[in-house]
């Protein structure tokens, strides 16, 4: 995994200097702590940060094409391509020579190959920049997913990029403009594909390329969720879902540095764990090594509730024990979610006022403390989406609702909560219901398909398009910050289309959530844990956490300076600080706490108001 940033101007030779480059390159330092690289011409910049996971000795960037005073192309690159060694071999028969043994050249002369169509036989996660002199031309490009980022922003006659805002922000002639209309997107938890909250900064959709040559620019889309019939019966669904985990657990085990897995001790992260395990066994290669976290006094500080019904790490471990993984819980402090640095390095990681409070933190602390041991690790993020695993796809109020789903359960800062001013400005609630049924109007359906597959397709689409964006860029920066490649075997872009067209029915045959993945795992771990009910990421119930949100908050308004005031109601935050000691013990309660807070330090940070 690593980092890219850079320019075009194809009007006007840039006369920017190197150094703003090497400045832009150098604010995705933790995206890529191994190395870095910038390449140049007269109309073009491309700087790289590397984190070093394949032909670490051999594989640097900017990777160049061709004679070096005349490439044939330039790529900047970021990410992993996990059907390399199968292109690199159709590539070698049509009489391509490689010099590295890793993937970035097989994108290279996939390119060389196949001209920019070169993009639809690329199966990973990926975000990158290539540059054809030879054609004048510039292609920046993002997997089908949005697992990895990629922003780009108009400055004239140019175009920057970079995975990051951040790295864009960092140009000196690129000038941050608030755009009231993506922060109402961010904060309505919307995720319009290409809005950011800064004028002039998209965010390449997932799916997506965008060329600039001598015509302009033109964004082109290479892949949408398919909609096809589903022919197979459930013991043949089940069957495939299982081949094609197998499969991908197999191509994503892929690395020449140490790798690790994400074990919660739920269905997703245990049944990719105990995939690993029975491949890696098979080659001599195990035990896999496996991470949980927790916190100092869980045990005494957890309250079940709907949303979280039990610990997770008394699974994680029954689950390591199973199947003899080499286990480590990593166990956080108190302290540490508090302390000042962590928080900032949360929010620097995000560039928004995006935050899931102690999640986030407890997240970014975790990935620190797995990357002392391993540089790779599998997650088992996105099976909720992918196969209908929220408790809200199966409540009959939720799904006659024409709204984001999620919003029913989870929110940064409730519309009532917001001033009167922002929302009349940003038209917030009229948005939000016109982004929804944006959203809807994308979906396709089969013919003569009945009522609830229709509904359920349209869950599918929305969670796939939308919310799973939110927790992919969560995982991408947190991981990043502490320089870890997170990897998401369940956002396989096969395993994706698959799934998606499969009939509700068959999606809950047993008549619960997540039925096919649980079929699909059976056998391979314990039956409390294929029986599991869902319980989201751990977050603290220490008092601790509270007493600090209050004061954080209380010295926001005791100041009343903060923009942040103007958009999050004063009132309202006052109102909630007056509920009793104890009722900020789950992150549902605490949400609108963070948000005002980290709204606060961004305009703090970003505007230097």
């Amino acid at each position: 995994m690593c980092g890219i940033a850079g320019w075009i101007n194809l009007e006007h030779p840039v006369g920017w200097k190197e150094a703003d480059l090497e400045r832009m390159t150098r604010t995705l330092a933790r995206r890529g702590p191994d190395d870095e690289g910038l390449w140049t011409d007269r109309h073009v910049g491309l700087g790289h940060r590397r984190l070093a996971i394949l032909d670490v000795q051999r594989g640097v960037q900017p990777m160049v094409a061709g004679p070096l005073d005349r490439p044939h192309a330039v790529l900047c690159y970021s990410g992993e391509v996990y059907n390399f060694r199968e292109l690199r071999a159709e590539l070698a028969g049509r009489g391509h020579v490689f010099r590295t043994h890793g993937d970035t050249e097989v994108v290279l002369n996939a390119y060389l190959e196949w001209g920019e169509s070169f993009v639809e036989r690329l199966s990973g996660m990926f975000a990158f920049a290539l540059w054809d002199p030879r054609e004048r031309k510039l292609i920046l490009v993002r997997d089908r997913l949005g697992i990895k980022p990629l922003y780009y922003a108009r400055l004239g006659e140019a175009v920057l990029f970079a995975s990051e805002p951040k790295a864009v922000l960092a140009h000196p002639e690129f000038t941050a403009r608030l755009d009231h209309q993506g922060l109402a997107d961010l904060l309505g938890l919307i995720k319009t594909p290409g809005v950011t909250p800064f004028h002039d900064l998209f965010e390449l959709p997932p799916g997506h390329v965008l060329t600039i040559d001598d015509n302009g620019s033109h964004l082109t889309r290479y892949w949408r969720l398919p909609t096809v019939p589903h022919e197979d019966d459930i013991a043949e669904t089940v069957s495939h879902v299982r081949e094609l985990l197998f499969d991908t657990v197999r191509r994503q085990l892929i690395t020449d540095v140490p790798l690790c897995t994400l074990l919660s001790g739920g269905l997703d992260s245990s049944a990719l764990t105990a995939m690993a395990t029975e491949i890696l066994d098979s080659t001599g290669e195990g035990p896999v090594r496996s991470f949980s976290v927790d916190f100092v006094g869980s045990a005494d500080h957890f309250r079940a509730s709907d949303f979280r019904p039990e610990r997770d790490n008394p699974y994680a471990l029954l689950v390591a024990e199973h199947l003899g993984t080499a286990h480590r819980t990593i166990e956080l402090p108190e302290d540490a979610l508090i302390e000042d640095g962590n928080r900032n390095v949360v929010l620097g990681a995000h560039d928004l006022p995006l935050t899931f409070g102690d999640v986030d933190t407890s997240l970014y602390l975790l990935f620190s403390a797995i990357r002392d041991k391993s540089t790779v690790a599998l997650s088992g993020e996105s099976a909720d989406e992918v196969f209908g695993g929220y408790n809200w796809f199966h409540d009959p109020k939720v799904v006659g609702t024409a709204d984001f789903p999620w919003l029913s359960t989870m929110q940064f800062v409730p519309e009532g909560m917001l001033t009167a001013e922002f929302r009349e400005h940003t038209r917030f609630g009229e948005y939000r219901a016109d982004s929804y049924q944006q959203a809807i109007g994308e979906v396709e359906y089969l013919p003569g398909e009945d009522a609830q597959d229709r509904r359920m397709r349209e869950f599918s689409h929305l969670h796939l398009t939308r919310w799973l964006q939110v927790l992919l860029d969560r995982k991408d920066r947190l991981s990043m910050a502490a320089g870890l490649e997170v990897r998401v075997p369940f956002c396989d872009h096969r395993l994706v289309e698959y799934v998606h067209n499969i009939p509700w029915k068959i999606k809950t045959y047993d008549g619960r959530e997540k039925s096919v993945l649980r079929g699909a795992a059976a056998g391979l771990l314990p039956d409390s844990v294929l029986s599991r009910k869902k319980s989201p990421y751990p977050t603290t119930g220490n008092t601790r956490y509270e007493q600090d949100l209050r004061r954080r908050v209380g010295t926001l308004l005791a100041e009343n300076r903060s923009p942040a005031l103007e958009i999050v109601d004063p009132g309202a935050l006052r109102e909630l600080l007056s509920r009793p000691d104890g009722y900020f013990d789950t992150q549902l309660r605490r949400n609108p706490l963070e948000t005002a807070l980290s709204l606060a330090q961004w305009y703090q940070g970003q505007w230097n108001s």
